[in-house]
């Protein structure tokens, strides 16, 4: 997150679902993986997106690529101003090791991706 971002509530409960960017004239709507979602518009638009999207990409199956260049299947675990913290999707298995990493903020599509299914 970068200082000059203003963080983005829904009026409906208060939660927490991006940041506005302040860019020329206009804003830039940033989800909470710091990704832009859109091109520079006005203030309604880009609260519109964030609402929009909410929170339901996070739940989503996502790869992260690992230090060798493989893509590990990964559930993302927190969401912090500075930092994602996935963990390795282990299918709901109680008895399984519980495998985190962590990636700094903005995330980019080279580091964590949506799977492709």
């Amino acid at each position: 997150m970068e200082s000059n971002w203003i963080e983005h509530r829904r009026a409906d409960d208060g939660e927490h679902v991006g940041w506005m960017k302040p860019v020329a004239d206009g804003f830039v709507a940033i989800d909470l993986l710091g990704r832009p979602r859109t091109e520079i518009v006005d203030w309604l638009s880009a609260e519109e997106v964030l609402d929009d999207l909410g929170l339901r990409y996070l739940a989503d199956p996502h790869e992260l690529r690992l230090d060798d260049g493989n893509w590990l299947r990964v559930r993302i675990a927190e969401v912090t101003p500075s930092s994602v913290r996935v963990k390795k999707d282990d299918w709901g298995d109680m008895t399984a090791p519980q495998i985190y990493f962590t990636v700094s903020l903005p995330v980019t599509e080279e580091q964590l991706r949506p799977l492709l299914r």
